[in-house]
């Protein structure tokens, strides 16, 4: 069994079947994979005090991520896989992922019933999850998918970290298939990340390169006017 390499300099880019990247905050590592033949990014997230994990979308290729996770003695210990939407690319690895580790899952009620493997925890807007001693915020997107979630960290000693699945990207939101839906999902991108987050928080999304929302702010009105 091999070991997916993993780059300790922090950029948010990942290359499709390159090297993992890792970022180390004082209580949590966050380590980026991008997984599957629709680039799909894998985010595992260590508490350092514990060394248990949180994987955020099983998207694809399980062994790979079964690699990033390891295979030793000081492996950390899987305990919960969230989901963040219902779409089939970001969970192809999931039942493989969370059985091969005995961990929990967890979505949003709205997005359940696709999934392979019926989650453990129903999350909605304003709960929390733990992964160790870190706790993350559940954030309710509405528009990409009826029951779509970004997941928040804010660091005591940092910046607020943000996993916003297919809900936020550089350069605007995520895909949607009605004016209505896409009202939605920009009225609570703004409402409920924009409007509460401060520029320096760092967002990771589901496909590609992370970036910031002080970075993206300016170009909110555009996006809206838009329509996409």
């Amino acid at each position: 069994m091999c070991q997916v390499n993993i780059v300790e300099t922090y950029t948010g880019h990942v290359d499709p079947g390159g090297d993992a990247t890792r970022r180390t905050l004082d209580a949590l590592t966050i380590t980026k994979l991008s997984v599957g033949p629709m680039d799909n990014n894998a985010y595992l997230l260590v508490c350092r005090a514990s060394n248990e994990a949180l994987l955020i979308d099983a998207a694809n290729d399980p062994e790979r991520i079964s690699d990033l996770i390891g295979h030793g003695p000081d492996r950390p210990a899987l305990r919960t896989v969230v989901t963040t939407h219902q779409h089939q690319d970001h969970w192809q690895a999931l039942g493989a992922v969370a059985g091969a580790n005995g961990a929990n899952t967890a979505a949003h009620p709205l997005d359940a019933s696709p999934l392979p493997v019926p989650p453990d925890f129903l999350v909605e807007h304003g709960d929390t999850l733990t992964v160790g001693q870190v706790t993350l915020s559940v954030i309710h997107l509405r528009g990409h998918t009826p029951g779509s979630i970004a997941l928040l960290y804010r660091d005591p000693s940092g910046h607020p970290h943000l996993f916003t699945g297919d809900s936020l990207f550089p350069g605007g939101v995520g895909r949607t298939t009605s004016p209505e839906d896409f009202t939605s999902l920009v009225d609570d991108v703004s409402a409920r990340i924009f409007d509460e987050l401060p520029d320096e928080t760092w967002f990771y999304p589901g496909h590609g390169d992370d970036s910031t929302l002080g970075a993206e702010r300016p170009k909110l009105k555009e996006w809206r006017e838009r329509g996409w």
